[in-house]
């Protein structure tokens, strides 16, 4: 097929196709913050939501492999983003449909799809990395929801799978706290599929990709879309987690929780009851 049709509008994201049907989708780290991590500026959080789309009906991908570059699979949100969120509505809807998307759309995507993390995996990545069929970490990834630190909800993906793969106790105590989960620790809860030594990360994920395209398609993807009913009907705790996160956005945490972060020091929240 024509990569033109399909992947050459895509920016943010390098993709590369392997045998046996693999397509690798790499999260560049050439974002706003130049620290060599994917970060989800206007254009990467706009790419991670349409991707998965595209995956679903290209006839020569069986299998998608994503991962990041550099030092980590992902950062959080461009801070310049957050503040434009924070201060415009049109933003703060475009990105809550695109958010609303990329949980959706990774979950309906017909072909099974394998993440590979390591480093920091925070943000809209995290979305993907988590949802994926078969999450694989680094021992030593550092998987943060940082959605409290900002001063909003752990909207995204948190609602819809963290209480499915870990459990409500673990998933209040991460979500809530932000405390960050090493690669091996996810895997001892049951957030990731598997924990790698880092040099066996890309080696791991590409067999089992591997395996997954060589296998019955009809059977593995039909596998897929049954399982996937449970995130299906965990979709309104989801919808009404995402319009929580997006409420906040407009509140006056956020604020404190961007400065706080480009000053690198703990937030200063304001006290009170705010119901």
């Amino acid at each position: 097929m024509n990569d033109a049709t399909f992947y050459a509008h895509y920016k943010s994201l390098r993709l590369r196709r392997h045998p046996h049907g693999i397509l690798e989708i790499v999260m560049s780290g050439e974002g706003a913050n130049k620290s060599n991590l994917a970060t989800a500026d206007e254009q990467m959080h706009r790419e991670l939501a349409d991707i998965w789309r595209d995956v679903d009906r290209d006839p020569e991908t069986r299998v998608a492999v994503i991962r990041g570059e550099g030092k980590g699979f992902s950062a959080g949100g461009d801070l310049h983003l957050v503040e434009q969120m924070a201060t415009h509505f049109d933003v703060r809807a475009r990105v809550w449909r695109e958010a609303r998307d990329l949980v959706y759309n990774v979950i309906n995507c017909g072909k099974p799809i394998v993440s590979a993390m390591h480093g920091p995996a925070v943000g809209a990545g995290l979305v993907a990395g988590l949802l994926a069929d078969i999450s694989i970490a680094a021992k030593s990834a550092r998987i943060i929801d940082g959605h409290t630190r900002l001063g909003v909800a752990a909207g995204d993906h948190a609602a819809i799978v963290w209480p499915l793969l870990c459990g409500m106790a673990k998933a209040k105590y991460y979500l809530m706290l932000c405390e960050p989960v090493s690669g091996e620790e996810a895997e001892r809860i049951g957030l990731v599929s598997l924990a790698v030594d880092d040099n066996d990360l890309l080696p791991k994920a590409f067999e089992v990709a591997t395996k997954l395209a060589n296998g019955s398609q009809t059977a593995i993807r039909w596998t897929k879309y049954a399982l996937n009913n449970w995130l299906r009907m965990a979709g309104p705790s989801f919808d009404t987690s995402l319009a929580l996160e997006f409420m906040g956005f407009s509140g006056p945490d956020v604020h404190e929780g961007v400065r706080s972060l480009r000053e690198r020091r703990a937030p200063d929240f304001p006290g009170g009851d705010p119901f």
